[in-house]
């Protein structure tokens, strides 16, 4: 029995990955930090407006007369949610899904094919966010769905689940036969066809591999390596090179072009 609800994805490669879904309390945690943060960000622009309010008060009655309270409670009130809807997406997009209070939770937010999200995702989560605190709106779609969405995750086609993948310098080895293979793959194969996409399922994979049984890893990567030769049109594998070793210096071929 698990606490936390699994679901499964399907990449348009055909490679089925499962994660855990992150669950309301750890979405709540989440959300308090980041509230604490905005806070003090919220804060700061309040004691400089305030500050820039006063300093400049005969230029702001020349320019808006009468009507200078409704016009800078109509600012402030503009400059409060463009901070408030900007912080989740500056930060859902800069680290793919994750705010800061999603990272201390280790939760983060992905597509509904598993895929990291984009700007126009983390927008739209973010902009349909008070309509989801709206009597805690929200929080009831997320505990009475399967998948646990909320509006914003609907519209955006998105789903938050447990940030299971540790750093990759700590847990993604690679063998020494790969990292002779992906020089001689440069040389024999065109990898420009190979989209960011194509390499975050590799490294996804590579990742997570430690976890599967031998079964599910054998199949896994026999299938992802076969659609990954597809794409790169390369005509014959090496010879005696296993899929796992393949996709490895795939990996290290792919980051190289990066740079």
């Amino acid at each position: 029995m698990h606490l936390f609800n699994r679901v499964k994805f399907r990449t348009p490669e055909s490679v089925e990955l499962e994660f855990t879904l992150a669950g309301i309390g750890n979405r709540a945690w989440a959300l308090i930090i980041d509230y604490h943060i905005l806070a003090l960000i919220l804060l700061a622009f309040y004691i400089i407006f305030w500050i820039l309010l006063v300093q400049l008060s005969d230029f702001w009655v020349t320019v808006f007369g009468s009507t200078l309270a409704l016009w800078m409670m109509a600012i402030a009130f503009l400059i409060t949610f463009a901070i408030y809807a900007g912080y989740f997406v500056f930060c859902e997009t800069l680290w793919q899904g994750q705010t800061l209070g999603k990272r201390f939770a280790k939760i983060r937010v992905v597509r509904d094919d598993g895929r990291p999200i984009g700007l126009q995702q983390a927008a739209l989560r973010s902009l349909l966010r008070p309509i989801d605190e709206f009597l805690f709106i929200g929080a009831f779609l997320i505990m009475l769905g399967r998948q646990e969405k909320r509006l914003g995750d609907f519209a955006a086609g998105t789903i938050v689940i447990q940030d299971q993948i540790p750093a990759v310098s700590a847990t993604l080895t690679i063998s020494e036969q790969a990292k002779s293979l992906h020089e001689e793959l440069s040389q024999i194969a065109d990898l420009s066809p190979l989209l960011p996409d194509d390499f975050a399922v590799i490294r996804e994979y590579l990742q997570r591999r430690g976890g599967m049984s031998p079964r599910a890893r054998a199949s896994l990567s026999l299938k992802l390596s076969q659609q990954i030769q597809a794409i790169i049109n390369l005509e014959q594998m090496p010879v005696g090179i296993a899929p796992d070793v393949f996709l490895e210096a795939i990996y290290l071929a792919y980051k190289q072009t990066e740079y």
